[in-house]
């Protein structure tokens, strides 16, 4: 089985991390194939950089999907561009946010999620109503450091980000806590054993859940929102991304 991760910034020293975190937990024999695009913001941190994130992200996509790729992890804790990306693939392609709240649900009765900055929070909160866990999530936090402190050493982001959940299982009376980025996926399982608390890693969750349903035999359905995109010519910059 092949699996293409994509970080869907640009910065590699956190795409390598991602894909140690994917590959920690990967079945023998699966290949974890982790790729940043080749343009876009260096972290996301808001709809503005999101929305610039997404044409990089799709071509990687789409790249993998006509190498056979057996699935897709989409590597950002906001989701971004998750359907797009499945109205191109055939293939399962699983967001690392939906990924750990299916995940968190069949381990705990509630959850709240640690993000970076308190910026992502409103598009955290949008994404656990979309997905149906409004009852389930207690609270979104933001540990308040940027995504990029997560890479830099001799930074207090691991510091604050244990403040943190410390202060969520206090006061919100959470059972788990998700990591509500992907550069923390390298620090799910010590956190875990800290806190005596399950601490789900979504890059973690979504190359297992990636792997179940391609166990299943299941593709992504192509009735409804997810059919293809009707071939249209694009204009300017965007003319290579034109469906065809």
């Amino acid at each position: 089985m092949r699996i293409n991760l994509v970080n869907p910034n640009t910065t590699r020293s956190m795409t390598e991390k991602i894909a140690a975190a994917a590959r920690s937990v990967a079945a023998p024999g699966t290949e974890i194939r982790a790729v940043s695009p080749a343009m876009g913001p260096v972290s996301i941190e808001g709809p503005y950089d999101e929305a610039f994130c997404v044409p990089g992200l799709l071509e990687e996509i789409a790249k993998a999907e006509a190498e056979g790729f057996d699935g897709h992890v989409i590597a950002c804790f906001d989701d971004p561009g998750l359907d797009a990306a499945r109205q191109i693939a055939r293939a399962p392609v699983v967001g690392i946010a939906e990924a750990a709240m299916h995940v968190a649900g069949l381990v705990a009765g509630s959850f709240t999620i640690v993000t970076t900055l308190a910026r992502s929070i409103p598009t955290l909160e949008q994404l656990v109503r979309r997905y149906g866990f409004a009852q389930r999530c207690r609270r979104v936090r933001a540990a308040e450091f940027p995504v990029l402190a997560l890479e830099e050493p001799g930074s207090d982001a691991q510091e604050r980000l244990r403040a943190e959940i410390g202060r969520a299982l206090a006061e919100d009376r959470c059972e788990a806590i998700l990591l509500g980025c992907a550069g923390m996926a390298d620090l799910a399982r010590e956190l875990s054993g800290e806190f005596g608390s399950p601490v789900i890693d979504g890059v973690a969750a979504a190359t297992k859940l990636v792997e179940a349903l391609v166990g299943l035999g299941l593709a992504t359905s192509k009735i409804g929102g997810w059919a293809p995109p009707l071939p249209k010519p694009y204009t300017g910059a965007f003319a290579r991304f034109a469906p065809r």
